[in-house]
């Protein structure tokens, strides 16, 4: 990676060449929200390592209100996993015909094989950040939190992990579950592993559950 001049002063910025943007959007690419993983263990500091990189996400206010919960113990996993089969089987039957069918059929999960949890929170009594940037939209304290999710995403692809974001889940059990402060807001639960399995498409694109949009369907000049 080389470096320029850099005339305002301070340190000298990295130069992103053509070749690290051709990597970058391969990562983007394969990110994948993965579901089949093998039983292989991850090493704890590599995780450690992952949600550092995830705190270095962008927040409003630089408030960081993100707060994660590493569920090790078995007890605790077996109240997540009922959590999941009670609202998986509640969402079943919102759908009827083929589309139910193909819903029994999809992995929705892999909280059975992934060998690391991750529960992701809000803190939102937290006072860092001073309110400032949230006084009108106070919901983007917890959308700074999907920013360290997805950059614990990309980073942990880049490391040749993958990771599942659970959201059939029923919030206010699964908080309760974890016992975590009563000031944290559940955003996701995330399966992390060695993946079993790659593919360039996702699951759910592969499946026929729903295609990749067009660009012109979410682009909107005015």
């Amino acid at each position: 990676m080389a470096e320029t001049a850099h005339s305002t002063g301070g340190p000298v910025p990295p130069v992103f060449n053509a070749a690290f943007r051709t990597r970058l959007a391969e990562l983007i690419a394969w990110r994948r929200d993965v579901r089949r993983f093998l039983r292989n263990p991850v090493d704890r500091q590599v995780i450690l390592d992952l949600l550092a990189l995830a705190a270095k996400a962008p927040s409003v206010g630089n408030a960081q209100p993100w707060r994660f919960v590493l569920v090790d113990d078995p007890t605790r996993r077996a109240a997540v996993r009922a959590n999941f089969e009670r609202c998986n089987t509640e969402a079943l039957r919102a759908y009827a015909g083929e589309r139910a069918q193909l819903y029994a059929r999809l992995k929705l999960e892999g909280l059975s094989e992934a060998p690391v949890h991750i529960a992701a929170f809000c803190d939102e009594e937290a006072d860092t950040g001073h309110g400032l940037g949230r006084r009108t939209m106070p919901e983007t304290l917890r959308y700074s939190v999907v920013t360290a999710i997805h950059t614990f995403w990309l980073a942990a692809r880049a490391a040749g992990l993958g990771v599942g974001w659970i959201s059939i889940l029923d919030p206010t059990a699964l908080t309760a579950a974890l016992d975590v402060p009563a000031g944290w807001r559940f955003i996701g639960y995330l399966c992390v592993g060695y993946p079993c399995e790659e593919h360039l498409d996702p699951e759910l694109v592969r499946h026929g559950w729903q295609d990749r949009l067009a660009p012109d369907r979410i682009i909107l000049e005015r």
